[in-house]
Protein backbone atom coordinates (compact mmCIF):
# COMPACT_ATOMS: atom_id res chain seq x y z
CA UNK A 1 0.00 0.00 0.00
CA UNK A 2 1.03 3.70 -0.28
CA UNK A 3 2.05 5.94 2.39
CA UNK A 4 -1.54 7.37 2.90
CA UNK A 5 -5.02 4.94 2.14
CA UNK A 6 -5.98 5.47 -1.93
CA UNK A 7 -9.39 3.97 -1.78
CA UNK A 8 -8.91 3.81 -5.65
CA UNK A 9 -5.81 1.69 -5.65
CA UNK A 10 -7.06 -0.52 -3.04
CA UNK A 11 -10.37 -1.26 -5.50
CA UNK A 12 -8.06 -1.77 -8.10
CA UNK A 13 -6.95 -5.02 -6.63
CA UNK A 14 -10.52 -6.84 -6.53
CA UNK A 15 -11.58 -7.87 -9.76
CA UNK A 16 -15.70 -8.12 -7.97
CA UNK A 17 -15.47 -4.72 -7.70
CA UNK A 18 -15.88 -3.94 -11.36
CA UNK A 19 -19.68 -5.25 -10.78
CA UNK A 20 -22.67 -3.18 -10.27
CA UNK A 21 -23.10 -4.91 -6.98
CA UNK A 22 -22.13 -3.46 -3.60
CA UNK A 23 -20.49 -5.81 -1.67
CA UNK A 24 -21.85 -5.36 2.40
CA UNK A 25 -21.75 -8.81 3.34
CA UNK A 26 -17.84 -8.81 3.91
CA UNK A 27 -18.14 -10.47 7.56
CA UNK A 28 -19.36 -13.57 5.84
CA UNK A 29 -17.02 -13.69 3.18
CA UNK A 30 -14.56 -10.89 1.19
CA UNK A 31 -13.72 -10.29 -1.85
CA UNK A 32 -10.37 -11.95 -3.31
CA UNK A 33 -7.42 -9.78 -4.31
CA UNK A 34 -6.45 -10.30 -8.37
CA UNK A 35 -3.09 -11.41 -7.33
CA UNK A 36 -4.45 -14.43 -5.21
CA UNK A 37 -7.07 -15.55 -8.52
CA UNK A 38 -3.49 -15.32 -10.95
CA UNK A 39 -1.51 -17.50 -8.24
CA UNK A 40 -3.96 -20.11 -8.39
CA UNK A 41 -4.23 -19.93 -12.08
CA UNK A 42 -0.41 -20.18 -11.82
CA UNK A 43 -0.26 -22.90 -9.78
CA UNK A 44 -2.74 -25.01 -11.78
CA UNK A 45 -1.08 -24.46 -14.93
CA UNK A 46 2.11 -25.95 -13.72
CA UNK A 47 2.66 -26.63 -10.53
CA UNK A 48 -0.26 -29.07 -9.43
CA UNK A 49 1.56 -32.34 -8.25
CA UNK A 50 2.24 -34.13 -4.76
CA UNK A 51 4.17 -32.77 -1.99
CA UNK A 52 7.58 -34.79 -1.06
CA UNK A 53 9.00 -35.94 -4.51
CA UNK A 54 12.14 -34.80 -5.73
CA UNK A 55 11.82 -34.12 -9.62
CA UNK A 56 11.94 -30.38 -10.88
CA UNK A 57 8.23 -29.69 -10.63
CA UNK A 58 8.06 -31.07 -7.19
CA UNK A 59 10.25 -29.03 -5.76
CA UNK A 60 8.48 -26.11 -6.95
CA UNK A 61 5.33 -27.50 -5.20
CA UNK A 62 7.56 -28.36 -1.57
CA UNK A 63 8.89 -24.86 -1.55
CA UNK A 64 5.49 -22.87 -2.64
CA UNK A 65 3.59 -24.96 0.40
CA UNK A 66 6.95 -23.80 2.86
CA UNK A 67 6.50 -20.32 1.90
CA UNK A 68 3.09 -20.49 2.69
CA UNK A 69 3.26 -21.95 5.71
CA UNK A 70 6.41 -19.07 6.46
CA UNK A 71 3.91 -16.31 5.42
CA UNK A 72 0.87 -17.93 7.20
CA UNK A 73 2.77 -17.75 10.43
CA UNK A 74 4.49 -14.37 10.14
CA UNK A 75 0.55 -12.58 9.00
CA UNK A 76 -0.05 -13.49 13.08
CA UNK A 77 3.36 -13.21 14.64
CA UNK A 78 4.27 -17.00 14.97
CA UNK A 79 6.46 -19.52 13.66
CA UNK A 80 5.60 -22.12 11.55
CA UNK A 81 5.38 -24.94 13.35
CA UNK A 82 2.69 -23.58 15.47
CA UNK A 83 0.20 -22.94 12.86
CA UNK A 84 -2.71 -25.38 11.07
CA UNK A 85 -3.95 -24.43 7.95
CA UNK A 86 -7.64 -26.33 7.34
CA UNK A 87 -11.12 -26.54 5.22
CA UNK A 88 -12.56 -23.74 7.97
CA UNK A 89 -12.51 -22.59 11.31
CA UNK A 90 -15.38 -24.97 13.08
CA UNK A 91 -13.23 -28.13 11.30
CA UNK A 92 -9.90 -27.09 12.92
CA UNK A 93 -11.20 -26.07 16.28
CA UNK A 94 -13.22 -29.58 16.20
CA UNK A 95 -9.83 -31.53 15.37
CA UNK A 96 -8.50 -29.38 18.19
CA UNK A 97 -11.62 -30.17 20.11
CA UNK A 98 -10.93 -33.97 19.99
CA UNK A 99 -6.95 -33.73 20.04
CA UNK A 100 -6.53 -31.60 23.34
CA UNK A 101 -5.97 -33.45 26.40
CA UNK A 102 -8.29 -33.38 29.47
CA UNK A 103 -8.91 -34.82 32.96
CA UNK A 104 -11.75 -36.05 34.37
CA UNK A 105 -13.61 -32.85 36.47
CA UNK A 106 -12.24 -30.13 33.87
CA UNK A 107 -14.20 -27.41 33.41
CA UNK A 108 -14.74 -25.29 30.04
CA UNK A 109 -16.45 -21.68 30.06
CA UNK A 110 -17.47 -21.15 26.65
CA UNK A 111 -18.50 -17.36 26.23
CA UNK A 112 -22.18 -17.02 24.26
CA UNK A 113 -20.97 -14.05 22.15
CA UNK A 114 -19.11 -16.51 20.39
CA UNK A 115 -19.46 -17.83 16.98
CA UNK A 116 -21.26 -21.46 16.92
CA UNK A 117 -17.38 -22.58 15.88
CA UNK A 118 -16.16 -21.79 19.24
CA UNK A 119 -18.75 -23.62 20.51
CA UNK A 120 -19.73 -26.65 19.31
CA UNK A 121 -16.72 -28.35 19.21
CA UNK A 122 -16.41 -27.85 23.30
CA UNK A 123 -19.69 -28.68 23.72
CA UNK A 124 -19.43 -32.15 22.11
CA UNK A 125 -16.25 -33.10 23.75
CA UNK A 126 -17.33 -32.13 27.27
CA UNK A 127 -20.50 -34.56 26.86
CA UNK A 128 -17.78 -37.06 25.80
CA UNK A 129 -15.93 -36.57 28.28
CA UNK A 130 -17.98 -35.82 31.04
CA UNK A 131 -16.79 -31.92 31.31
CA UNK A 132 -18.82 -29.31 33.12
CA UNK A 133 -19.62 -26.45 30.84
CA UNK A 134 -19.90 -22.94 32.54
CA UNK A 135 -21.71 -20.50 30.25
CA UNK A 136 -20.02 -16.93 29.79
CA UNK A 137 -22.84 -14.44 29.38
CA UNK A 138 -23.39 -10.94 29.32
CA UNK A 139 -25.29 -8.40 31.45
CA UNK A 140 -25.56 -5.61 28.94
CA UNK A 141 -28.42 -7.40 25.99
CA UNK A 142 -28.01 -4.55 24.07
CA UNK A 143 -23.76 -3.99 23.70
CA UNK A 144 -22.99 -7.13 25.15
CA UNK A 145 -19.57 -7.14 25.88
CA UNK A 146 -16.72 -10.16 27.40
CA UNK A 147 -16.62 -8.63 30.91
CA UNK A 148 -13.30 -9.61 32.89
CA UNK A 149 -15.29 -9.95 35.97
CA UNK A 150 -18.02 -12.15 34.88
CA UNK A 151 -15.25 -14.28 34.00
CA UNK A 152 -13.09 -13.99 36.94
CA UNK A 153 -16.44 -15.52 39.08
CA UNK A 154 -17.01 -18.38 36.82
CA UNK A 155 -12.54 -19.23 36.54
CA UNK A 156 -11.43 -21.96 39.26
CA UNK A 157 -8.92 -24.60 39.71
CA UNK A 158 -10.92 -26.88 37.11
CA UNK A 159 -10.94 -24.34 34.49
CA UNK A 160 -9.52 -26.06 31.18
CA UNK A 161 -10.40 -23.63 28.55
CA UNK A 162 -11.97 -20.45 28.03
CA UNK A 163 -13.32 -19.56 24.78
CA UNK A 164 -14.21 -15.91 23.29
CA UNK A 165 -14.33 -14.34 20.06
CA UNK A 166 -11.59 -11.14 19.68
CA UNK A 167 -14.52 -9.38 17.62
CA UNK A 168 -18.04 -11.32 17.78
CA UNK A 169 -19.54 -11.71 14.17
CA UNK A 170 -22.73 -9.65 15.25
CA UNK A 171 -21.90 -6.79 17.26
CA UNK A 172 -18.09 -6.20 15.49
CA UNK A 173 -17.52 -4.80 19.70
CA UNK A 174 -13.61 -5.32 20.06
CA UNK A 175 -12.64 -7.67 23.08
CA UNK A 176 -9.84 -7.18 25.63
CA UNK A 177 -8.02 -10.19 24.93
CA UNK A 178 -5.01 -9.32 26.75
CA UNK A 179 -6.63 -8.72 29.70
CA UNK A 180 -8.96 -11.56 29.73
CA UNK A 181 -5.63 -13.83 28.88
CA UNK A 182 -4.03 -12.33 31.71
CA UNK A 183 -7.04 -13.07 33.70
CA UNK A 184 -7.20 -17.27 32.92
CA UNK A 185 -3.13 -17.77 32.73
CA UNK A 186 -3.51 -17.26 36.80
CA UNK A 187 -4.74 -20.52 36.73
CA UNK A 188 -2.26 -23.00 35.84
CA UNK A 189 -4.28 -25.68 33.69
CA UNK A 190 -6.31 -23.31 32.20
CA UNK A 191 -6.08 -22.12 28.31
CA UNK A 192 -7.35 -19.19 26.40
CA UNK A 193 -8.63 -20.15 22.92
CA UNK A 194 -9.72 -16.89 20.50
CA UNK A 195 -12.20 -16.37 17.40
CA UNK A 196 -10.63 -14.05 15.48
CA UNK A 197 -12.61 -14.14 11.98
CA UNK A 198 -14.30 -11.30 12.44
CA UNK A 199 -11.72 -8.70 13.43
CA UNK A 200 -8.65 -10.13 11.20
CA UNK A 201 -9.80 -8.59 8.42
CA UNK A 202 -9.67 -5.09 10.07
CA UNK A 203 -6.61 -5.23 12.48
CA UNK A 204 -3.20 -6.80 12.48
CA UNK A 205 -3.25 -9.74 14.88
CA UNK A 206 -0.06 -10.24 17.04
CA UNK A 207 -0.45 -13.62 19.08
CA UNK A 208 2.29 -13.28 20.90
CA UNK A 209 1.34 -9.89 22.30
CA UNK A 210 -2.13 -11.22 22.91
CA UNK A 211 -0.53 -13.84 24.53
CA UNK A 212 -3.33 -16.48 23.79
CA UNK A 213 -3.33 -20.24 23.35
CA UNK A 214 -5.27 -20.91 20.60
CA UNK A 215 -6.56 -18.59 18.29
CA UNK A 216 -8.23 -19.03 14.67
CA UNK A 217 -9.50 -17.36 11.78
CA UNK A 218 -10.71 -17.63 8.23
CA UNK A 219 -8.53 -16.40 5.04
CA UNK A 220 -11.73 -16.54 3.28
CA UNK A 221 -12.84 -13.46 5.04
CA UNK A 222 -9.35 -11.67 4.91
CA UNK A 223 -9.10 -11.10 0.90
CA UNK A 224 -7.95 -14.55 0.11
CA UNK A 225 -9.40 -18.39 -0.94
CA UNK A 226 -12.03 -20.29 1.03
CA UNK A 227 -9.21 -21.59 3.95
CA UNK A 228 -8.90 -21.13 7.33
CA UNK A 229 -5.74 -21.06 10.23
CA UNK A 230 -5.78 -22.51 13.65
CA UNK A 231 -2.73 -21.11 15.80
CA UNK A 232 -1.44 -23.19 19.09
CA UNK A 233 1.51 -21.93 21.47
CA UNK A 234 4.25 -24.24 21.26
CA UNK A 235 4.28 -24.29 24.96
CA UNK A 236 1.23 -26.30 24.89
CA UNK A 237 2.12 -28.70 21.75
CA UNK A 238 2.37 -31.33 23.85
CA UNK A 239 -1.07 -31.38 25.40
CA UNK A 240 -2.47 -32.06 21.64
CA UNK A 241 -2.18 -35.78 21.13
CA UNK A 242 -1.33 -36.32 17.29
CA UNK A 243 -4.79 -37.48 15.05
CA UNK A 244 -2.32 -38.41 12.20
CA UNK A 245 -0.99 -41.54 10.75
CA UNK A 246 1.14 -43.27 13.64
CA UNK A 247 3.93 -43.03 11.70
CA UNK A 248 3.55 -39.89 10.81
CA UNK A 249 5.64 -36.76 12.46
CA UNK A 250 4.51 -34.92 15.61
CA UNK A 251 7.01 -31.80 15.18
CA UNK A 252 4.92 -29.14 14.15
CA UNK A 253 0.57 -28.19 14.72
CA UNK A 254 0.10 -29.47 11.40
CA UNK A 255 0.92 -32.75 11.79
CA UNK A 256 -0.14 -33.26 15.21
CA UNK A 257 -3.88 -31.79 13.80
CA UNK A 258 -4.35 -31.92 9.75
CA UNK A 259 -5.74 -35.46 8.23
CA UNK A 260 -3.51 -35.54 5.44
CA UNK A 261 -2.62 -31.50 4.72
CA UNK A 262 -4.21 -28.52 3.74
CA UNK A 263 -5.40 -27.63 -0.03
CA UNK A 264 -2.10 -27.36 -1.28
CA UNK A 265 -3.43 -24.65 -4.27
CA UNK A 266 -5.03 -22.67 -1.74
CA UNK A 267 -2.62 -22.13 1.10
CA UNK A 268 0.11 -21.47 -1.49
CA UNK A 269 -1.49 -18.16 -2.16
CA UNK A 270 -0.75 -16.70 1.45
CA UNK A 271 1.88 -15.11 0.78
CA UNK A 272 -0.38 -12.86 -1.91
CA UNK A 273 -2.33 -11.24 1.21
CA UNK A 274 1.04 -10.30 2.97
CA UNK A 275 2.00 -8.69 0.06
CA UNK A 276 -0.81 -6.79 -0.51
CA UNK A 277 0.31 -4.83 2.72
CA UNK A 278 3.61 -3.74 1.24
CA UNK A 279 6.72 -3.39 3.26
CA UNK A 280 5.28 -1.28 6.05
CA UNK A 281 2.94 -2.97 7.51
CA UNK A 282 2.02 -1.38 10.66
CA UNK A 283 1.31 1.67 8.74
CA UNK A 284 -1.22 -0.40 6.23
CA UNK A 285 -2.95 -1.59 8.94
CA UNK A 286 -3.57 1.44 10.63
CA UNK A 287 -4.52 3.08 7.18
CA UNK A 288 -7.18 0.64 6.97
CA UNK A 289 -8.49 0.71 10.51
CA UNK A 290 -8.41 5.07 9.94
CA UNK A 291 -10.22 4.24 6.74
CA UNK A 292 -13.11 2.03 7.97
CA UNK A 293 -13.38 3.93 10.99
CA UNK A 294 -15.01 6.75 8.54
CA UNK A 295 -17.53 4.37 6.89
CA UNK A 296 -19.06 2.59 10.22
CA UNK A 297 -18.96 6.61 11.49
CA UNK A 298 -21.03 7.26 8.30
CA UNK A 299 -23.78 4.35 9.02
CA UNK A 300 -23.62 4.64 12.32
CA UNK A 301 -24.77 8.54 12.81
CA UNK A 302 -27.62 7.47 10.67
CA UNK A 303 -28.70 4.27 12.59
CA UNK A 304 -28.39 5.72 16.22
CA UNK A 305 -30.52 9.03 15.06
CA UNK A 306 -33.56 6.81 14.20
CA UNK A 307 -35.60 5.64 16.96
CA UNK A 308 -36.98 2.47 15.19
CA UNK A 309 -33.48 1.56 14.95
CA UNK A 310 -31.41 -0.40 17.86
CA UNK A 311 -27.96 -1.09 17.06
CA UNK A 312 -26.39 -4.18 18.36
CA UNK A 313 -22.90 -3.83 19.58
CA UNK A 314 -20.57 -0.79 20.24
CA UNK A 315 -22.86 2.64 19.66
CA UNK A 316 -19.59 4.73 18.69
CA UNK A 317 -17.69 4.42 15.40
CA UNK A 318 -14.39 4.70 17.29
CA UNK A 319 -11.46 2.26 15.81
CA UNK A 320 -10.49 1.22 19.14
CA UNK A 321 -13.62 -0.19 20.29
CA UNK A 322 -14.92 -2.00 17.18
CA UNK A 323 -14.70 -3.08 13.94
CA UNK A 324 -17.37 -2.34 10.81
CA UNK A 325 -19.57 -5.21 11.23
CA UNK A 326 -22.67 -3.38 12.34
CA UNK A 327 -25.66 -5.23 13.17
CA UNK A 328 -29.48 -3.75 14.07
CA UNK A 329 -33.32 -4.57 14.49
CA UNK A 330 -36.17 -2.27 13.28
CA UNK A 331 -39.02 -1.66 15.31
CA UNK A 332 -42.23 -2.83 13.49
CA UNK A 333 -40.18 -4.40 10.31
CA UNK A 334 -38.89 -8.24 9.89
CA UNK A 335 -35.15 -7.67 9.68
CA UNK A 336 -35.90 -9.87 6.16
CA UNK A 337 -38.14 -7.35 5.04
CA UNK A 338 -35.63 -4.43 5.58
CA UNK A 339 -33.19 -6.38 3.15
CA UNK A 340 -35.67 -7.23 0.36
CA UNK A 341 -36.39 -3.71 0.23
CA UNK A 342 -33.02 -2.67 -0.52
CA UNK A 343 -32.42 -5.15 -2.85
CA UNK A 344 -35.35 -4.10 -4.84
CA UNK A 345 -34.22 -0.60 -4.38
CA UNK A 346 -30.73 -1.15 -4.85
CA UNK A 347 -27.44 -3.01 -5.52
CA UNK A 348 -26.51 -2.96 -1.99
CA UNK A 349 -25.93 -6.74 -0.96
CA UNK A 350 -25.97 -7.40 2.27
CA UNK A 351 -27.95 -9.96 4.81
CA UNK A 352 -29.90 -10.95 7.85
CA UNK A 353 -30.40 -13.44 10.16
CA UNK A 354 -27.78 -15.17 13.71
CA UNK A 355 -24.96 -15.68 11.37
CA UNK A 356 -24.09 -18.95 13.20
CA UNK A 357 -24.13 -16.54 16.48
CA UNK A 358 -27.16 -18.27 17.42
CA UNK A 359 -26.63 -18.67 21.06
CA UNK A 360 -25.90 -14.62 20.66
CA UNK A 361 -28.91 -13.89 19.01
CA UNK A 362 -31.62 -15.93 21.16
CA UNK A 363 -30.21 -16.01 24.91
CA UNK A 364 -28.14 -12.72 24.81
CA UNK A 365 -29.71 -10.37 22.64
CA UNK A 366 -33.26 -11.68 23.66
CA UNK A 367 -34.59 -12.05 19.89
CA UNK A 368 -37.35 -14.53 20.04
CA UNK A 369 -37.24 -15.24 16.02
CA UNK A 370 -33.83 -16.00 15.56
CA UNK A 371 -33.76 -17.53 12.40
CA UNK A 372 -34.79 -13.39 11.17
CA UNK A 373 -32.40 -12.24 13.73
CA UNK A 374 -30.85 -8.77 12.88
CA UNK A 375 -29.57 -6.93 10.11
CA UNK A 376 -26.14 -7.18 9.33
CA UNK A 377 -24.24 -4.81 7.03
CA UNK A 378 -20.35 -5.63 7.19
CA UNK A 379 -17.77 -3.22 5.67
CA UNK A 380 -14.38 -3.29 4.31
CA UNK A 381 -11.67 -1.17 3.27
CA UNK A 382 -12.52 -1.29 -0.51
CA UNK A 383 -15.97 0.31 0.14
CA UNK A 384 -16.26 3.74 -0.58
CA UNK A 385 -17.55 6.52 1.59
CA UNK A 386 -20.51 7.02 -1.26
CA UNK A 387 -21.34 3.43 -1.22
CA UNK A 388 -22.73 4.11 2.51
CA UNK A 389 -23.87 6.92 1.71
CA UNK A 390 -25.85 5.73 -0.49
CA UNK A 391 -27.03 2.72 1.65
CA UNK A 392 -28.13 5.25 4.11
CA UNK A 393 -30.42 7.22 1.32
CA UNK A 394 -32.00 3.90 0.82
CA UNK A 395 -32.53 3.11 4.41
CA UNK A 396 -34.08 6.56 5.01
CA UNK A 397 -36.16 5.93 2.72
CA UNK A 398 -37.31 2.60 3.87
CA UNK A 399 -37.43 3.28 7.45
CA UNK A 400 -39.31 6.13 8.31
CA UNK A 401 -39.29 7.66 11.79
CA UNK A 402 -42.56 7.65 14.04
Amino acid sequence: MASTFDIAQARSRFPALKQDQVFLDNAGGSQVLDSIIDSLHAYLSRTNVQLGATYNVAKSCNAAYDEAYRAAAKFINASPDEISVGVSTTQLLHNLSTALDFQPGDELILSKLNHEANISPWVRIAQRLGLMVKWWSAVDNVNPVCDVEELKSLLSEKTRLVTCPHAPNITGTITRVKEIADVVHSFPRALLCVDGVALAPHRQVDVKALDVDFYAFSWYKVYGPHIAQLYASSRIHSQISPLGHYFKGTETLDLRLNLASTNYELAQTIPRILEYFGSDVASAWEQIATYEEKLQGILLQYLNSNERITVYGEPSASKERRVPVISFTVKGMKSQAVVEEVERRSQFGFRNGHMYSHRLVKEVLGLEDVDDGVVRVSMLHYNTEDEIKGLVKVLEEIIVPN
